[in-house]
């Protein structure tokens, strides 16, 4: 093996990681309908779906995009919402309600500032709108935050949103988590990367529970989250007017992914590729080591070691096919691995649900189903019956938020 080979071998990229899934290229491309308008606003975009046999706006639904690299790609959401066996847009079409998908000019941006596009959206659908319907806003991932900061925005400066639903679909109003040991081998990949580049950025640092400072290897809440948490409480923390409701990829009976503890994750077990480099899965402890880190060109190796955190990676909740995609990179390079859990917890429930919180184990794996439901910051909420993906169009998710409906 040449040094250029061992080199190449660890020029992997990993944008995909911590990608929302609904906001990713579809795996099949599927035909979807074409929108009907499209909108320019500060910082985004939104395409606009008229209801089936209509030709305005009536009964609005704004549904805005999650997290990922770059500018949003609305054809991949509208593929992601109609691409499956349910088809989200098309049965709220079919109601005759109009469906505008609010874009992002850069979905790593700060919260704050994609709102500036989210608050010109319902401006412009109050505006276009044909009838007196109460609008809904709402996203998936952290489409769910922005909109939900932005109503609540418009309610400090006495605007009137004209929204009688709020909802948010597997938000992380608690956080979301991405093992810390992938969070510093998106560091320790020795050329710049796509995963590096959306661990650094202000929305993920403003997303993550717990984020990996890479200058300074702490493990720690990152001072953008801070911010924006006092941001968020400035304004109120929820939109009071409309009706708040939310829904979990993952499961309100306690049980998350079979991914025990302290267990290995995956292992680079060939020559190239990273060598010897392993994660754990995370457990309770100090000094718990959740990955070891080795790299040939240029040759280093690190420890990551973690302490006081809880069983993260099994915890009920939506899932990302993290580990599974860095060993699809690492195996696409020539490399061999042991892969054990693929797939891990993203957007806890109790997260999603904005009930407890993600800090202590009780909390993290309560059952939310049987706790008292004016605990959780929503007026409502549904988890799935089942654990499922980050995001994941399932029909028992979103035929709940369509009775919610006004």
């Amino acid at each position: 093996m040449t040094e250029q080979q061992d080199a190449q071998a660890e020029r992997i990229d990993g944008r995909g990681i911590v990608a929302d899934p609904l906001s990713s290229a579809p795996a099949i491309p599927v035909p979807v309908h074409q929108r009907d308008d499209e909108w320019e606003v500060t910082n985004g975009f939104a395409w606009v779906y008229y209801g089936v046999g209509s030709t305005a706006v009536e009964k609005p639904v704004i549904m805005a995009d999650g997290f990922n690299l770059g500018r949003s790609d609305l054809q991949w959401l509208a593929q992601g919402l109609d691409g499956g066996p349910y088809k989200f847009l098309t049965k709220l079409r079919e109601q005759g309600r109009t469906v505008i998908l609010l874009g992002f000019d850069e979905r790593t941006a700060k919260v704050q500032e994609n709102a500036r596009a989210a608050i010109e959206v319902i401006q412009r659908t109050i505006e276009e709108r044909v009838g007196n319907d109460r609008l809904t806003v709402g996203g998936f991932s952290m489409g769910g935050l922005i909109t939900r900061y932005a109503l609540a925005r418009l309610e400090t400066m006495k605007m009137d949103h004209q929204t009688a639903v709020y909802f948010s679909y597997d938000t992380p109003h608690r956080g979301a988590v991405i093992p810390i040991g992938l969070q510093a081998f998106a560091h320790f990949i020795p050329t710049a990367n796509d995963f590096a580049t959306q661990m650094n950025s202000d929305a993920a640092r403003q997303m993550l529970w717990r984020h990996y400072n890479s200058d300074t290897e702490e493990v720690e809440q990152d001072p953008l989250r801070t911010t924006f948490l006092q941001d968020l409480a400035r304004v109120g923390s929820w939109p009071r007017i409309p009706r708040t409701i939310a829904v979990a990829n993952g499961t309100g009976d306690g049980t998350g992914p079979d991914v025990p503890p302290g267990d290995l994750a995956l292992k680079s077990t060939g020559l190239i590729a990273f060598p010897g480099t392993t994660f754990w899965t995370q457990r309770t402890g100090n000094n718990v080591k959740v990955a070891e880190l080795k790299r040939l060109i240029p040759w280093a190796q690190k420890t990551v070691t973690t302490s006081g955190l809880p069983e993260l990676d099994g915890a009920p909740g939506g899932t990302l096919d993290s580990y599974r995609i860095v060993a699809d990179e690492l195996v696409a390079k020539g490399g061999k691995v042991d892969l054990k859990h693929g797939t891990i917890c993203f957007v806890p429930t109790v997260s999603a649900v904005a009930i407890r919180d993600i800090d202590r184990q009780d909390d993290l794996y309560a059952k939310v189903d049987a706790l008292d439901p004016t605990e959780s910051d929503v007026d409502d909420f549904y988890c799935s019956p089942s654990t499922t993906g980050h995001t994941e169009i399932t029909p028992e998710l979103c035929d709940w938020i369509i009775e919610q409906l006004p």
